[in-house]
């Protein structure tokens, strides 16, 4: 009975107390000021890639995003690489490059559909940038998020910088509810972890690489695009940073079910980043940032583990003491209830991201969110992005 005791309170420390102890450290890291030779005068040339798959519905809105971005038109490019759309994603960009000829707006045409790393560096090899931006089609600038982002890249540190998603439609449904939660926790450890060393994880809709940082997307093949294209970055010794100031905007699917199929594609995809780092690590290749690949592995892969047994270690102690049931009374706590079922929900879906991993299941392409309603042109305008 002691043992069972004792191997609970172990389970909950390593699933619950590691989470809390991260979440509480990289907090007051995320107040500290940034230590870096920042250049509000920095204004190289850009290259923005934009990956498609049939985005009929919407790369209007994101063309005329871009061209909305407050930077000289002279230094920005904007390719729109598409992966062999079947609707009329291609034609609609040829008619805006049409009416907007000072935009400097070109496609490129992949014959099949290879994945968005395959797409982005095909089309690398046509960017003229000293910077290369990469965004999703879905996902919606604010004008002056360059001009926040970049000053950043002139200290000669930081390779890549990256900024946080905000949602479109934080309260249209339970689901968006909690994923807004969701996304400010993790946005305020990324940018604690920013502030310590290095941020190891990045989002699609807005993310820019010195052009010297980039080979190749994803050149470990994680089938992870924005996060594998890190791991040189970091090997190298150089920083990665999500900056509040860089965010950008983007719908979120209003079901659980699309919910978690995004969410478990993506925890695939880190499991193979974080399996990337860990051999990194292993083999003395990492330089630095090392304290944040470990505190990673230890919320990534060994929380989730150590989540089973505290799951048969409870459900043991349920049978044999009732009253254990007692401890589940925090739930009643709305608050705590949307962080605490985030994170459960988290954990089993890292356990599944294991077990497809070492099955070899791999999401090199998937089916976009079929929930895109959000996505208009009056609640682009209102947020000003169009």
């Amino acid at each position: 009975m002691f043992l069972l005791i004792i191997l609970w309170l172990v389970s909950f420390a390593f699933s619950f107390g590691v989470a809390g102890f991260i979440f509480v450290t990289m907090s007051r890291a995320a107040k500290k000021p940034w230590k870096l030779k920042l250049d509000s005068n920095f204004k190289p040339k850009i290259s923005i890639i934009v990956p498609t798959y049939n985005e009929a519905g919407i790369i209007r809105f994101k063309l005329e995003n871009l061209v909305k971005v407050n930077y000289p038109r002279d230094l920005m490019q904007i390719i729109v690489v598409d992966s062999n759309s079947e609707d009329q994603t291609v034609d609609i960009v040829y008619e805006f490059i049409r009416q907007h000829p000072e935009s400097n707006i070109q496609i490129l045409r992949q014959n099949e559909r290879l994945g968005k790393s395959a797409a982005l560096n095909f089309a690398l090899k046509n960017c003229e940038g000293e910077v290369i931006v990469v965004s999703d089609a879905d996902c919606f600038w604010p004008s002056d998020i360059l001009e926040k982002a970049l000053p950043f890249l002139a200290d000669p540190i930081v390779g890549a910088v990256s900024g946080p998603k905000i949602l479109l439609n934080p309260t249209q449904s339970w689901v968006t509810k909690s994923e807004d939660a969701y996304l400010n926790s993790m946005n305020l450890l990324k940018l604690g972890e920013s502030k310590v060393a290095s941020t190891l994880l990045f989002e699609g809709g807005f993310s820019a690489f010195k052009r010297e940082m980039v080979a190749s997307f994803d050149p470990y093949n994680t089938g992870s695009d924005d996060c594998g294209s890190i791991i040189p970055i970091i090997e190298k010794g150089y920083r990665a940073l999500l900056l509040p100031e860089a965010y950008f905007y983007s719908s979120f699917p209003t079901t659980w079910r699309e919910k978690m199929y995004m969410k478990l594609r993506r925890a695939n995809q880190l499991i193979r980043v974080f399996s990337r780092y860990f051999y990194l690590l292993l083999n003395g290749r990492i330089k630095s940032s090392k304290g944040i690949i470990i505190k990673d592995i230890l919320l990534y892969f060994v929380s989730p583990l150590m989540f089973i047994l505290l799951m048969v270690t409870t459900i043991s102690l349920l049978l044999i003491f009732p009253y254990f049931a007692t401890l589940f009374l925090v739930f009643l706590i709305p608050k705590v209830r949307i962080y605490l079922f985030e994170v459960v929900q988290n954990y089993l879906l890292l356990l599944l991201a294991i077990f497809s991993v070492a099955i070899g299941k791999n999401f090199v392409t998937w089916s976009k969110p079929k929930d895109r309603t959000i996505i208009q042109g009056t609640v682009l305008h209102a947020y000003k992005l169009i």
